[in-house]
């Protein structure tokens, strides 16, 4: 019989929750291993645990920490939800179609349990950070067994043993203090490509945007754990390393001793080993000369910034919240390439934000000929429950759509000319293996996170090879190794 630990936590709706300590988390995890081998000792099998996970690069590594915990609980992970006797969702907020998404998923796990009662499916994550998300699991989904936030990753063990103790139904609520918990088990999805989370939270505040009302404001961690998770991926091999953060280049300002991102960057590039370092997402209001100076000087930082610029009118960025002009924006840009000319400059545009005019439209159009973006992640305004900008007057769907794809057709043209400027350049190129679209090809991605194809062996995953570039489109580079 399980024996589970006995507290049991409140859950009352609008109690914050006391902390969990290390001690305490790790109990919930010893009860749920005692349990999971006593089952593969009785059947031979392990349990198995499938996690689904929505959203951004931040989700994915919140996923590899749900997957580590559900490790040392003694689950198997398991690559189809059929096969799994516990099911994590870690969904994403940041758009309507997003979380519609989701709710299909969900939907679809209703068979599951039908077939396997005992089966504990779990939704977390960003959506669940918002109340009336969790009113829509709790009378729509009655099979889903237990919610939480982003801010209660760490109480997984806890929630699944208060589960199957109790039977009931659980809804967790906000944590009484938004902090960082350190030291949870991760298994990472990559044996080369990692990410390491620097900070969360964000205190912007942008006029569109919901995550600072579901990640909670800026917390960063401490420098010196994230440089011992660092040293111990370059240790293991790691080759790429993505340093993650809401706001990235802001971690630190919760601290009163002036060290900075820029700081933390030297760190870790000064660190012994054959490996890139990258981060994201960035902020242009954040983003200091210290810190491109930094990146200039480094040996393992990748000349490679992502800086959503979101619109080239300044009237639509004032709308928007988001601290800085296109003045601002252009100084940033232009000291990047001027200390890094190989630099590769990526962004993210917002069309059809409310109030949107055909001038303020052309303005951000203005602003991609004279940056001339390699990469650009655009999107259609969404309105998000709970911000300004869902207030606002909106710009009529079929206007929005016309934009959107003008937007589109210029960037494919600059993305082109970007990319045939690196016809016959030899790069260094990180091979992530057999190309999902072209089984006679390998790919993988450059310094500046650009997508190669070439033909390789089976002996280049997961190592750096160099590749003279033949050809390219918009999108990718094609080229011969060497």
């Amino acid at each position: 019989m399980l024996k589970l630990y006995p507290k049991e936590l409140s859950m009352k709706k609008n109690t914050p929750l006391p902390p969990l300590d290390a001690a305490e988390q790790k109990r919930y995890i010893e009860v749920m291993r005692a349990e999971n081998d006593r089952v593969f000792e009785s059947t031979g099998k392990r349990r198995g645990a499938f996690i689904e996970t929505f959203g951004c690069q931040q989700n994915v590594a919140d996923s590899e920490k749900f997957a580590g915990m559900c490790v040392s609980m003694g689950y198997a992970i398991v690559k189809e939800a059929a096969d799994a006797d516990f099911i994590v969702v870690n969904t994403c907020a940041i758009r309507e179609h997003a979380e519609k998404r989701t709710l299909s998923i969900i939907g679809q796990y209703k068979h599951l349990k039908e077939k396997n009662p005992a089966l504990v499916i779990a939704v977390c994550g960003c959506m669940m950070a918002q109340e009336h998300r969790q009113d829509d699991i709790k009378f729509r989904y009655p099979y889903v067994d237990f919610v939480m936030g982003p801010s209660s990753l760490h109480r997984l063990p806890q929630l699944l043993c208060q589960k199957l103790k109790t039977g009931k139904r659980i809804y967790c609520p906000e944590e009484a203090e938004y902090t960082v918990v350190e030291d949870l088990p991760i298994r990472r999805e990559s044996d080369y490509r990692a990410w390491v989370s620097v900070m969360y939270g964000c205190n912007n505040f942008c006029s569109y945007c919901i995550v600072p009302y579901v990640r909670g404001r800026e917390r960063s961690r401490e420098k010196d754990k994230i440089i011992a998770e660092v040293q111990e991926l370059v240790a293991a091999g790691y080759k790429d390393i993505t340093l993650l953060g809401q706001n990235v280049n802001s971690y630190a300002k919760d601290r009163a001793d002036g060290y900075d991102f820029a700081d933390l960057l030297a760190e870790l590039d000064a660190i012994d080993g054959d490996f890139v370092l990258r981060f994201m997402t960035s902020h242009p209001k954040d983003a200091s000369r210290k810190l491109i100076d930094v990146m200039a000087s480094s040996k393992h930082i990748a000349h490679q910034f992502h800086l959503p610029m979101q619109s080239g009118s300044d009237r639509i960025l004032s709308a928007m919240n988001r601290h800085y002009d296109t003045a601002r924006y252009l100084d940033i840009v232009d000291y990047m390439k001027e200390k890094m000319p190989d630099v590769t400059i990526t962004s993210d545009i917002i069309v059809g934000f409310p109030g949107e005019t055909e001038e303020d439209f052309e303005g951000t159009m203005q602003m991609l000929s004279h940056v001339q973006f390699d990469m650009l992640y655009s999107f259609i305004y969404s309105p998000r429950k709970g911000t300004p900008a869902a207030l606002m007057e909106q710009v009529p769907r079929e206007v929005t759509a016309v934009r959107f794809d003008r937007l589109l057709a210029l960037q494919k043209e600059i993305g082109q000319a970007r990319n045939e400027e690196l016809v016959g350049k030899t790069l260094r190129v990180l091979c992530d293996g057999v190309s999902k679209g072209n089984e006679a090809l390998y790919s993988g991605r450059t310094e500046g996170n650009k997508i190669a194809f070439f033909e390789g062996t089976s002996a280049d995953t997961g190592k750096f090879i160099n590749v003279t570039v033949e050809r390219a489109d918009a999108f990718a580079l094609w080229g011969k190794k060497q």
